[in-house]
């Protein structure tokens, strides 16, 4: 899920940035501290917008920085437990699937593709239901529920754990399939 948050905090401005118009110097500095890091009540921060600083700020002594009081806007992404979330299959491993979740790749182990056995075709890059004979492959759509979120010690790396093993998840033609299944082909009138 993407969300917006309204952040306050204080930016420290280096000498070598004092040539810059404030504003540009502190979205500089905010930039650079917290796009591309996860942060554990946040999310995944992917910008920062809507920089305004203080033109004042503080001196420290020992420090050649000043230091401004500045608010901004993060865009930050925060997979939630639960979501269900859509996205492209992007790679077919022996052990599971990719899919794109926009930042980042969420995983679908081979357990949790179907309510089947599913075999593995190392030359298509692909799986199969031994039973069912449904397919996926690279360039598929899916939907599928998260069930595990953890983060890296780095603070860069979110990895999520995908299910399609639940009611109308899978890949979008399936579950069309089922639908039409339980509620029968709409006539044309």
């Amino acid at each position: 899920m993407y969300r917006v948050y309204h952040v306050v905090d204080i930016v420290r401005i280096p000498p070598e940035y004092f040539e810059l118009p404030i504003k540009e110097a502190a979205e500089k500095v905010l930039r650079r501290k917290y796009e591309g890091v996860v942060d554990k009540e946040l999310g995944f921060i992917l910008a920062v917008y809507n920089v305004e600083v203080e033109e004042e700020g503080k001196i420290i002594p020992g420090d050649g920085a000043t230091y401004h009081v500045a608010k901004f806007d993060v865009l930050a992404f925060t997979p939630v437990l639960k979501e269900v979330v859509e996205g492209e299959v992007v790679e077919v491993t022996d052990f599971g699937i990719f899919i794109n979740l926009g930042p980042f790749d969420g995983l679908i182990h081979r357990s949790q593709i179907l309510d089947d056995r599913m075999l593995y075709d190392s030359r298509r890059g692909a799986y199969m239901g031994q039973e069912t004979k449904r397919v996926i492959e690279k360039g598929d759509i899916v939907r599928a529920r998260i069930v595990t979120i953890s983060t890296s010690s780095s603070n860069r790396i979110i990895r999520i754990a995908l299910t399609m093993r639940q009611p109308f998840l899978g890949k979008l033609e399936w579950i069309k399939e089922d639908l039409e299944r339980i509620y029968g082909k709409k006539k044309k009138k």
